[in-house]
């Protein structure tokens, strides 16, 4: 006796797109997830890093941008089975850039973590981002008070721990520090 096995609906980035302006999801691995809004503190923290990284990369006059989210990153050019937004995106390849978002990895990636979607970046887009070629992920935990800082251009896996008492030294950058205590959060 045979059963029938469940067949989950496998998206692609062409339904990605066709979601309505409204709904804010992602595309991974063929599966969509929809996001609830973000918290104000999520907002602040938001804010006060994507800040820091714009003003930081306009007095060096330099090639890379940061993007908040909303903004749709395509991990894969191959692939039209995985399509994110990150709460921070630093791209410094401008040929990575489209009218719709970046296509390829991000030199660096933020998250900030709601409650409800921590195993979602501290494990699924973990991997998909080491994967993808993200040369630096941060995941921020309003919540602990935490951020860990995955650095992968080096051989080994690389990740230390910090809190919103630090000054992180940004791994991409010879001479950028988000000093945590200086956020006001």
């Amino acid at each position: 006796m045979s059963e029938a096995l469940a067949h989950a609906n496998i998206y692609t980035e062409e339904d990605y797109y066709n979601l309505p302006e409204n709904v804010r999801a992602e595309l991974i691995d063929g599966q969509i997830y929809y996001m609830a809004a973000p918290s104000r503190v999520h907002q602040k923290i938001l804010n006060a890093v994507n800040n820091t990284i714009f003003n930081y990369i306009r007095s060096k006059d330099g090639l890379c941008e940061v993007y908040p989210a909303p903004f749709a990153v395509k991990l894969f050019s191959e692939d039209d089975k995985n399509v994110v937004e990150p709460d921070i995106s630093v791209i410094c390849d401008p040929n990575k850039l489209t009218d719709k978002g970046c296509t390829g990895a991000p030199d660096w990636i933020v998250e900030i973590i709601s409650p409800s979607n921590s195993s979602h970046d501290y494990v699924r887009k973990l991997n998909l981002y080491m994967d993808a070629g993200v040369r630096e992920y941060w995941i921020v935990d309003p919540g602990n008070q935490t951020i860990l800082v995955y650095f992968f251009e080096q051989d080994s896996f690389n990740v230390r721990q910090y809190t919103f008492q630090d000054k992180i030294k940004v791994n991409i950058y010879d001479d950028l520090w988000i000093d945590f205590t200086e956020l006001r959060l």
